[in-house]
């Protein structure tokens, strides 16, 4: 197994970890760390593709390196901003959660409405 296998095993072992957070998680704060964990997989595996690539003899392909590094600081202000709507959410209903259950029940509408 060379270390190129190795690594995107990884990746892929991050990506699905991270898909199974977000999928099962109700809390938006697991929620978004773990789309962070998708996001890093997702980076490992470039660094793998741009890693395969240089191993061959190939020329650097410098593609897959300014995707990860733009990836980066597009995860980051992502994740400040969802962080920053989360905190919002909590000080207008001192809750930060998604469902439901918080709201008051639907008043069936009468005849004369």
């Amino acid at each position: 197994m060379t270390s190129s296998t190795l690594f995107g095993l990884c990746g892929a072992l991050l990506i699905g970890l991270g898909l199974y957070g977000f999928i099962v998680n109700p809390q938006p704060l697991r929620k978004i760390l773990a789309f962070n964990l998708m996001g890093s997989g997702i980076f490992l595996l470039f660094g793998v593709v741009a890693r395969r690539g240089a191993a061959q003899n190939m020329l650097v392909d410098p593609v897959p390196h300014a995707l990860v590094i733009t990836g980066i600081v597009v995860a980051f202000s992502a994740t400040a901003l969802a962080v920053a709507l989360l905190l919002r959410l909590y000080d207008s209903s001192k809750e930060a959660s998604l469902s439901d259950e918080t709201l008051p029940p639907a008043t069936p509408k009468t005849e004369t409405e």
